[in-house]
């Protein structure tokens, strides 16, 4: 069978396998995620039978996480924020902070360089943008509109912080090659072109309103290109050029647009996303060293993580409930995979522990996605699908 061909083959029939794992999963009253790792676990090098092509499958995987990092990006509203709920603004940096400070100070005892602690520190005070949109968008979520509120802002406000900070530590890391000052200063310059392109790119779009496929195109090749740009140009890493390209863009009735367009596009590479994650988890890796710092980082994600969330939901008196709220952001996620890779190809941390943050990454989604259910009041009914 000719190369090409065998390639469309294979994906078409991981994301057939896919749907019917998710909607498998969805009719036992598991989340789809879960699902969409299963196939990853199956079809990966480390089980038996077929073995799909992980390159392939990463390279769709990365594609993904750059729009779905561009389009959160342009979902960020801190002034919507301010507005509705302004002591999110003061809460999820200091859970992000705080989480991070206790990680980083456990994983140093545990041996790791503190630079390559704070990382993957950072990892763990993250939560999955994706997983937390789906828990609002559930037929059987049990949380109410507070909590609903209150978690996507969180997510969001984590995002920023923690964007800000993966920028510090990734060019500490040298993952670009270049200097510290030399990659700061890139960063900066990134940051004035990706401000100047969002400036611009609403008055472009405006030009397609009639024209939906043009839009489509405009509006995808907007986010690849300027992420691009950054990460070739400037040496930001691909994922992070795409957020703060996302981040720049500011709202209006074409981004609004743009990012309704987008959502598809972002919801199919998600399932490739989890499908890789799931062919990443070597369970040979996760005997010995690789099971430790398993262990260690789940229980971070717990007592530094979803213990840290409630104290400090409880503190700012939000109107959500504080322990649903805690489980919800409970799980590692997109920025966690970008940053045990960036560390994995730095060389600071062991391949073992790679595969044990990507393994934290797919138990804490599963777990957050089913708890959070439980977590609601005795007898809250699954509520409606939203508009």
């Amino acid at each position: 069978m000719d190369l090409t061909a065998a390639s469309i083959l294979e994906i078409g029939a991981l994301l057939l396998l896919a749907a019917v794992a998710g909607w498998g999963a969805r009719r036992v009253g598991l989340p789809a995620i879960l699902g969409y790792l299963a196939v990853g676990l199956l079809v990966s090098p480390f089980t038996p039978g077929y073995v799909a092509d992980r390159e392939q499958l990463q390279l769709l995987a990365d594609l993904g996480v750059v729009l779905l990092l561009f389009e959160v990006g342009i979902e960020i509203d801190l002034g919507r924020i301010r507005r509705e709920e302004r002591r999110l603004l003061w809460a999820a940096p200091l859970q992000a902070t705080l989480t991070l400070a206790i990680s980083a100070g456990a994983l140093a005892l545990a041996g790791l360089d503190p630079l390559a602690a704070a990382t993957v520190g950072l990892a763990v005070a993250l939560s999955s943008s994706v997983v937390i949109v789906n828990m609002t968008r559930s037929r059987r979520r049990t949380t109410d509109p507070p909590t609903e509120h209150a978690l996507l802002g969180w997510s969001v406000v984590q995002d920023v912080v923690g964007v800000t900070i993966a920028a510090v530590l990734l060019a500490m890391l040298g993952v670009s090659g270049r200097p510290l000052a030399e990659t700061a200063a890139g960063l900066i310059a990134y940051t004035v072109v990706a401000v100047v392109v969002a400036a611009a790119l609403p008055r472009i779009l405006r030009l397609f309103r009639g024209e939906p496929d043009l839009f489509l195109l405009v509006s995808v090749s907007a986010g690849l290109v300027v992420a691009g740009v950054g990460s070739a140009v400037f040496g930001v890493p691909l994922a992070l050029a795409a957020f703060v390209a996302g981040l720049a863009i500011s709202e209006g009735r074409e981004t609004a647009e743009a990012r309704r367009r987008l959502i598809p596009f972002r919801d199919l590479f998600a399932v490739l996303f989890f499908v890789t994650i799931g062919t990443l988890v070597d369970p040979g890796r996760l005997v010995g060293p690789g099971l430790g710092w398993l262990a260690l980082l789940l229980a971070l994600v717990v007592l530094a993580k979803v213990v840290v969330v409630w104290a400090i939901a409880r503190l700012a008196g939000l109107r959500a409930r504080p322990a649903q709220l805690a489980i919800g952001l409970g799980q590692m996620g997109e920025f966690s995979f970008v940053l045990a890779a960036a560390a994995a190809t730095a060389g600071a941390i062991s391949q073992d522990l790679y595969v044990a943050i990507i393994a934290a990454v797919a138990v804490t989604v599963a777990a957050s996605t089913v708890l959070v259910r439980a977590a609601g009041p005795s007898g809250a009914r699954p509520m409606a699908e939203p508009a």
